[in-house]
């Protein structure tokens, strides 16, 4: 909230900008072992529709992506702490976790980084020039709604 409020008003100033927020699918799908997670995350949601709406009629944009499990740097180190001693590839043990606790991913397998990626870059890009107060899902269908 605090870098927006920096940077927005440049941004409004100059007629171009785009402000997004890394949230995350826990925000629509709240999950049990990590409300306070999802919560802050659908916070997340409410604060960039709110900055978006205070840019009415401008060229400046404010989105959210919700990026679904993604197989990060930090995600491999917790899923071979899970596995200890596991000679098992990561990209299973991932495939696993998705099955185990996000079982509704249609993909069946965790997002990769550069998958995530492509998507902020397009929110980040001129052509997303119409999209404003969205939240972009990157999830692979974790999140059960059309």
């Amino acid at each position: 909230m605090r870098l927006s409020r920096a940077y927005m008003p440049g941004m409004k100033e100059r007629n171009w900008g785009r402000v997004l927020f890394i949230a995350s699918e826990s925000a629509l799908n709240i999950p049990v072992e990590m409300v306070d997670y999802g919560v802050s995350k659908t916070a997340m949601l409410g604060l960039a529709r709110g900055l978006a709406k205070l840019m009415a009629g401008t060229n400046v944009t404010v989105n959210s992506v919700l990026p679904g499990p993604t197989l990060s740097e930090g995600v491999e180190d917790m899923l071979k702490a899970q596995n200890p001693g596991s000679t098992r590839p990561v990209a299973e043990l991932a495939a696993e976790f998705v099955q185990k606790h996000r079982p509704s991913n249609i993909l069946r397998r965790m997002a990769t980084v550069d998958e995530v990626a492509n998507l902020v870059a397009y929110a980040a890009s001129p052509l997303s020039s119409a999209t404003t107060g969205a939240a972009l899902r990157v999830d692979g269908g974790t999140v059960d709604t059309i």
